[in-house]
């Protein structure tokens, strides 16, 4: 349940990310989000009076930081300045599997047999529908969503590693704080570069990718990959594009393709596969 929380949260993340876009320039907007989800990530850990991470799991957290707060949110605001929502979505759709590939080689586990064909299941029918709504051709700004794909996927991988040994809470707190120092000197130096112009959508954007997806996204995502291991919780991504093609629908008028119910079932299909195989 904590997993398929921060993944309801991760599916508003490019809706709200478009929302942003229409204020600040995408710089702006990722240096902004970090500071802002950094300051309140840094109330709670002085709040909880939480003592410093052992110096053996910096390295770790570096990796977290590079992935989940600077990499992803950076790719794709510059990707979402050419592809639509619904197009980024499903492109990225494929995060599950690069995960369980990263974190078969992070941790040495192997899932098995079952668990890998419905996983490749899953990312065979999003990378189809990809095709099938791009007209066979992948567009401009997915160089940006591929290299998305590798960097969040790293991060994801070791955050759940670290969320084994302490609060999931804590990594992505940690991981912002790491961040803070550069995302507030970037901020200063995007703001003065990129014009802002604010409007209702732009700050509504910016609270929700800086509050929801990055602070609380990520804590209840941690949580629930410690529980029920990186695996498995990537798996539960797949829901992911879906949920952000019907936000992508309600809150930004596109207009969905007939194909993405079909999608839907199929994906959701892989998803109660890789839940029920043992890993």
């Amino acid at each position: 349940m904590l997993a398929g929380l921060g993944v309801v949260a991760f599916s508003l993340t490019f809706p709200s990310t478009v929302w942003g876009l229409e204020s600040f320039g995408p710089w702006s907007l990722v240096a902004v989000r970090s500071t802002l989800a950094a300051l309140l990530a840094g109330v709670f850990l002085l709040a909880g009076r939480v003592p410093l991470p052992e110096r053996r799991h910096w390295a770790g957290l570096a990796v977290v930081a590079g992935g989940v707060v600077i990499g992803f949110p950076l790719l794709t605001s510059l990707a979402l300045q050419t592809s639509t929502t619904s197009h980024a979505a499903v492109v990225v759709g494929l995060l599950p599997l690069t995960t369980a590939a990263f974190a078969a080689l992070r941790t040495g586990r192997r899932p098995s047999r079952t668990f890998w064909i419905a996983a490749v299941s899953g990312a065979v029918v999003v990378l189809g529908f990809t095709l099938a709504e791009s007209g066979g051709a992948l567009s401009a700004g997915d160089l940006y969503l591929f290299g998305a794909l590798l960097v969040c996927a790293a991060g994801y991988t070791e955050g759940g590693r670290l969320a084994g040994l302490m609060p999931g809470w804590q990594v992505i707190g940690w991981a912002l704080v790491l961040c803070l120092p550069l995302m507030v000197a970037a901020s200063a130096v995007a703001l003065s570069l990129e014009p802002v112009r604010l409007n209702t959508h732009g700050v509504i954007g910016l609270v929700w990718v800086a509050a929801g997806s990055t602070f609380f996204g990520l804590y209840v995502w941690y949580r629930g990959m410690a529980a029920i291991g990186i695996p498995k919780a990537s798996q539960l991504q797949l829901a992911q594009p879906l949920l952000t093609l019907v936000w992508s629908v309600t809150l930004l008028g596109e207009t969905l393709s007939p194909a993405a119910p079909v999608a839907a079932v199929a994906v959701l299909v892989c998803i109660a596969v890789t839940q029920r195989s043992k890993s």
